[in-house]
């Protein structure tokens, strides 16, 4: 059984998933998009979005961890100093996957996924009525005489 067990099995030994899936992670920060296999885009998605969180935490730290998942340490250098300043401001939700025609050998669902490139301005929040902030405009006595 498979309690609490997270994550897709692609059909693969988890050694060889594992293997497969860093060499996307590399060949996705190397051109900033793939076509793949819907399946295998959503696991990618799970990984990219850490490697984007680690580069926009930026220390050596996060670098060293990158590096136990992406082999090319260039690849990372690109990742900390090229792709993750562009999401400083963006909370999540990096990447995009947009679904293509099936692959024409196995009828296999096809996707392309890619960075997401248009600018994140984050909504503001209304601000608390205080009465400090509130003018209240006193009407002025009535004389009475």
């Amino acid at each position: 059984m498979r309690h609490n067990k997270s994550g897709r099995r692609l059909g693969r030994k988890p050694d060889h998933r594992q293997h497969m899936m860093r060499n996307m992670v590399t060949s996705f920060f190397e051109n900033e998009k793939i076509t793949t296999t819907v399946t295998r885009a959503k696991e990618l998605r799970k990984l990219v979005d850490k490697m984007i969180t680690l580069g926009k935490r930026g220390d050596l730290h996060a670098r060293r961890q990158a590096l136990q998942v992406i082999r090319e340490q260039k690849v990372v250098a690109k990742l900390f100093d090229m792709i993750a300043p562009r999401y400083a401001e963006r909370p999540g939700g990096f990447t995009r996957i947009i679904k293509i025609e099936n692959r024409q050998g196995d009828n296999a669902p096809m996707a392309i996924i890619e960075l997401v490139e248009e600018g994140f301005v984050p909504e503001k929040k209304e601000e608390a009525v205080t009465e400090a902030s509130v003018e209240v405009e006193v009407a002025p006595e009535e004389e009475t005489a």
